[in-house]
């Protein structure tokens, strides 16, 4: 059961968007242990509902809206929702993403066109929104160890990463004059939903891929939401505009 009044997170509240499985989900779960209060969004409902349910059922303060992340409309009521629910907004973990793989001259315009929609219009959409409801803070962004550097196969997913950790950066001086915080993770290969797709395109890079890595393992989910949670709270509190590798010394 978590208590508000001890924690990493005691007494925030959180909105984590992409909350429904993998990374976002650990994270959830996480912040709700760490004290917060947490709103859940993504697409699924059943899926949001029954996490919610089960987070709830441990003693949380949680609950969830769905949406897509790169409709305005949907994510103006993830932060609105947020609001009338628990009566502000003191962070969020902006984790909602897709992949696609292929060389450039292989993904297709509706592809690329959805995934920068997803992936970099989700990341404006949701930091719009929050910097609106919030009065001061803290906002944390997923990119990739692919927005860091690049590699064959990848290269709109790359782009759109890249893209995620320039918001960013501008994020981090457009609003850290009102008290907001924003940073970046950048996780390596984690065991995420993702990767168990990646591995059944391609299991050879991905094991290659894994195999590049120091610690010569992939990371967990619970590995990135804690340090999302850290980055959150106010033990990071003169940290913004940073990118923070999760990825096992890869990009070392």
């Amino acid at each position: 059961m978590s208590d508000n009044a001890s924690g990493l997170l005691a007494g925030k509240v959180v909105l984590v968007v992409g909350a429904s499985t993998g990374i976002g989900a650990d994270a959830a779960r996480i912040f709700a242990e760490e004290g917060a209060s947490v709103m859940l969004a993504a697409r699924s409902a059943d899926t949001l509902a029954a996490l919610t349910e089960k987070l709830a059922g441990d003693g949380h303060d949680v609950a969830y809206t769905a949406g897509d992340v790169s409709v305005a409309a949907d994510v103006a009521r993830f932060v609105g929702d947020t609001v009338a629910r628990f009566g502000r907004l003191d962070g969020a973990f902006n984790n909602a993403g897709i992949n696609q793989y292929g060389r450039l001259d292989e993904v297709s315009e509706v592809d690329f066109d959805r995934l920068m929609a997803v992936n970099v219009k989700g990341t404006w959409l949701c930091l719009r929104e929050e910097v609106r409801a919030m009065d001061g803070g803290s906002i944390v962004n997923t990119s990739s160890i692919g927005g860091i550097r690049g590699s064959t196969g990848l290269g709109a997913y790359q782009a759109s990463k890249h893209a995620v950790i320039g918001l960013t950066r501008t994020a981090a001086h457009d609003f850290g004059p009102l008290g907001i915080r924003v940073n970046v993770l950048a996780p390596g290969p984690t065991e995420s939903p993702m990767l168990k797709q990646w591995r059944l395109d391609d299991p050879a890079a991905v094991e290659r891929r894994i195999n590049a890595v120091p610690l010569r393992k992939a990371g967990t989910p619970a590995e990135v939401g804690n340090a999302a949670a850290w980055l959150l709270s106010d033990r990071a509190s003169h940290i913004s505009g940073a990118v923070l590798p999760v990825d096992g010394g890869f990009t070392a």
